[in-house]
């Protein structure tokens, strides 16, 4: 039996590949379509893919290995829940139309020919526009600009043919994961839509493949309506062993997870909020090594109360708590975003910021980020350049250690904030020391969730990972430069695989 694979157009197997693929090289890409929504058909593979559609999984799939070895087209098989469609044959089709309608900012078309009683390897017309992907020898990725790169390359990602006789479809392993996302909360972008995020996503696949060895399909939704990215994802779920939620805003990113948890038979995770909080969580138990202090103890400001910054506090809530042994392990935690502190009764808090409010900032401070930050021994920032100043690190207790996470661009550069009297400074970015990235998390995590047919991903899984990432940097290897591993070395996925040998 064959299967489709999705392969990455280019491996990476460095720092600087790292950056062009994904952060923070991928903006530019990503910013680039938004500016002119045409480039999408040059920077990505959507020139060359197609969704096969049916009602089962292996006869998408046999389509899909066709329309590939025939026409050399990316397609990828798609099963729609037959059973969970409308019974009135006019709703039926509009239903039908709506996800297809949603779906479409990937591909270049959908062949619905197995819908339309068509035969696996009847007639096939969507126009495609591949470049083949053929380049000189002496072309290298690494001296590309990142734009650049996704031009020459169509892409970053392709599908291939692989023969996997004897393999049982039926446990659904093969299956990729599914990145969706709706583009309202690209990087540090915003609100970019899904087209300009489709970059970002196939990025995001080809660390899925090169870093944890697994399938990842990208899926921006043309839709932005929580109700609507539910239906569609519910019907689609016989498509995916996982669903990987990626850039979508808050706090309506809470609501459409929760629901597809309830939902869903196969796990769900939203990266932005547990991969960063796991990969931060990770780095915190490691800083505080270096700096000789107690994470139940420690002042903790955040910057930043969206999807990321409530994820990492109630993250490292749980940690404080399982350390301390009590149940007070939002105290000394203080968040802030645009309307300053996070407290109990503000005005224009939504439901997730009440939530938080209840769990951290015990005394009711109500200031700003800039008084808030007096002696604090950690900041982490999780919103947007230049919030923190050299000023307000100074004001820091003794050996400050400073996450400034936002991405592209953080919110003080970790060589300005060692300058200010930081003993530790990390980012988001490849091209510093200490990178805090959720790339380190999702492959290596994704890929045991397959392999032990996991269905949930909950707090356990999630404090279990951060715990293997610390524990990767050995003790004489631990420094202020040095607090979690390279995304790239391979005991990261290796050890996040083996997690599901200790959680039930």
């Amino acid at each position: 039996m064959k299967t489709i694979e999705i392969v990455p157009k280019i491996e990476v197997d460095s720092k600087e590949k790292l950056a062009l693929v994904y952060t923070p090289g991928v903006a530019k890409s990503s910013t680039a379509i938004k500016e002119d929504y045409d480039k999408v058909f040059d920077l990505t593979n959507r020139s060359n893919s197609v969704a096969v559609i049916s009602f089962d999984y292996n006869d998408s799939l046999k389509r899909a290995v066709y329309l590939k070895e025939t026409y050399g087209v990316d397609a990828y098989p798609i099963e729609i829940k037959e059973d969970k469609l409308p019974a009135d044959t006019a709703a039926r089709k509009n239903e039908l139309e709506f996800v297809i309608d949603n779906i479409m900012p990937n591909f270049m078309g959908v062949d619905k020919a197995l819908i339309e009683d068509g035969g696996w390897n009847s007639a096939f017309d969507i126009p495609i526009m591949s470049k083949g992907c053929i380049l000189p020898d002496d072309i290298k990725p690494e001296n590309l600009e990142a734009v650049e790169l996704r031009r020459l390359y169509g892409g970053v990602i392709e599908t291939k043919v692989v023969d996997c006789a004897g393999f049982d479809m039926a446990g659904g392993h093969k299956k990729p994961v599914a990145i969706v996302s709706d583009g309202s909360a690209v990087l540090g972008l915003g609100n970019v839509g899904a087209e300009a995020g489709l970059p970002v996503m196939e990025g995001k696949a080809v660390l899925f493949k090169s870093l944890g060895g697994a399938d990842a399909m990208p899926l921006c939704l043309k839709t932005q309506v929580p109700s609507e990215i539910e239906r569609i994802v519910y019907l689609l779920e016989g498509s995916f062993s996982g669903i990987n939620l990626e850039d979508i805003g808050a706090p309506r990113c809470f609501e459409i997870e929760e629901n597809l948890i309830k939902k869903l038979d196969i796990p769900v995770f939203h990266d932005d909020q547990h991969g960063t909080a796991i990969v931060v969580l990770a780095g915190l138990l490691n800083a505080m090594k270096v700096v000789n202090k107690n994470l139940a103890d420690v002042k903790v400001v955040f910057s930043g109360a969206g999807a990321a910054g409530q994820a990492i506090a109630k993250l490292l809530i749980k940690m404080r708590e399982c350390l301390s042994g009590s149940n007070q392990g939002g105290k000394g935690i203080i968040m802030f975003d645009k309307a300053g502190a996070v407290y109990k009764g503000r005005a224009g808090n939504d439901p997730s910021l009440d939530k938080m409010a209840g769990m951290t900032n015990y005394e009711g401070f109500d200031g700003t980020l800039k008084e808030g930050i007096k002696g604090a021994d950690v900041f982490i920032g999780v919103s947007a350049k230049g919030v923190l100043t050299e000023d307000m690190v100074k004001t820091m207790a003794e050996n400050p250690v400073i996450f400034a996470l936002a991405n592209p661009e953080p919110e003080i550069l970790p060589d300005k904030a060692i300058a200010a009297g930081a003993k530790i400074a990390a980012s988001g970015r490849s091209d510093f020391n200490n990178q805090i990235n959720n790339s380190l998390v999702f492959p290596g995590l994704f890929r045991g969730v397959i392999d032990n047919d996991v269905k949930k991903i909950d707090d356990r899984v999630k404090i279990e990972a951060a715990l293997v990432l610390a524990e990767i940097v050995s003790d004489e290897k631990l420094n202020e430069n040095y607090i979690i591993p390279d995304a790239l070395d391979k005991k990261v996925p290796l050890g996040l695989q083996k997690i599901f040998e200790h959680v039930e």
